[in-house]
């Protein structure tokens, strides 16, 4: 109810004559409507600006994880290139490789249905 006898008074005062200052002042008034104009309505707004720093802080964090994980990937390939145990240890767990005299067994595991 204050609010709305707050721009009561105000109206009257613009009626009879009695503006306030920053209604007059043109420098006032430029500068406001181009906050405005910058905050909602331009194409690079105060609004898109902020999301796209959040946006570039998450790539950022993105960006070192996977750097992080090159270094750990690079590790793992040279000790695999340079140690013929690990290799063949490899082998075996990912593509299931065997030496001609041995046997293979694979086990399954059964998935409980409810």
């Amino acid at each position: 109810m204050a609010q709305k006898n707050k721009w009561k008074k105000l109206f009257i005062k613009v009626r009879t004559g009695n503006i306030p200052w920053y209604l007059k002042n043109k420098y006032f008034l430029a500068s406001a409507l181009f906050i405005i104009w910058l905050t909602f309505f331009d194409r690079n707004n105060f609004i898109d600006q902020y999301k796209l720093h959040v946006h570039l802080n998450d790539l950022r964090s993105k960006k070192e994880y996977y750097a992080e994980q090159i270094k750990i990937v690079k590790l793992e390939k040279q000790e695999l290139f340079t140690n013929m145990a690990s290799l063949e240890k490899f082998a075996r767990e990912r593509y299931m490789m065997k030496k001609a005299n041995e046997d293979l067994f694979v086990f399954v595991s059964e998935k409980k249905k409810d």
